[in-house]
């Protein structure tokens, strides 16, 4: 007989692992408690990253309901280098998909900061700002660059990349 298990794990939408087009009814993460699965061994790698999405410029987004956390790829800040200067947007800026909302410079690069989303800034990470390294040490959680209140869930959300996508994205460029 073939032993339950009961746990407590985080249980992450996979925004983009329908095919485009289709609707997207959730659009968070949550945890969930007391689930009991047959097979646990086929959850063991399903982790909250899966809620990462990406740009084409390599801006990533978190999206929590309706806020998403904005950062740069790994490959972005490879590619930049040490990171000494950190341009956020204001909070209060409204913003469109694509438009140019700061800036960051390294020691030997400069690069402009796209919002991967539209809506409204709510925040920005002045540590970064304070201490834009941040951005090199720790990409996906401290060195995240601004929240937004997102106004275009259903359309916007769909135009990005999962982790898996923008894997591939990433083979198939020349950089």
């Amino acid at each position: 007989m073939e032993e339950m298990a009961t746990s407590q794990f985080v249980h992450c939408a996979r925004l983009l692992a329908q095919p485009l087009g289709s609707h997207i009814s959730v659009l968070s993460c949550r945890t969930v408690r007391s689930i009991r699965l047959n097979n646990w061994s086929q959850y063991r790698n399903y982790t909250s990253a899966k809620c990462r999405l990406y740009s084409d410029k390599h801006e990533w987004v978190e999206v929590n309901g309706n806020i998403g956390t904005v950062g740069i790829s790994e490959y972005a800040q490879e590619a930049l280098g040490d990171v000494v200067f950190a341009q956020l947007p204001e909070v209060g800026t409204e913003v469109c998909q694509h438009d140019e909302v700061g800036a960051l410079e390294s020691v030997k690069a400069a690069s402009e900061l796209y919002s991967p989303v539209s809506g409204k800034i709510v925040e920005k990470n002045t540590a970064v700002e304070e201490t834009p390294g941040l951005i090199n040490k720790a990409c996906y959680t401290n060195g995240w660059l601004f929240k937004i209140a997102m106004t275009k869930i259903d359309t916007e959300l769909k135009e990005l990349m999962s982790e898996e996508k923008y894997q591939e994205y990433l083979k198939s460029c020349e950089h």
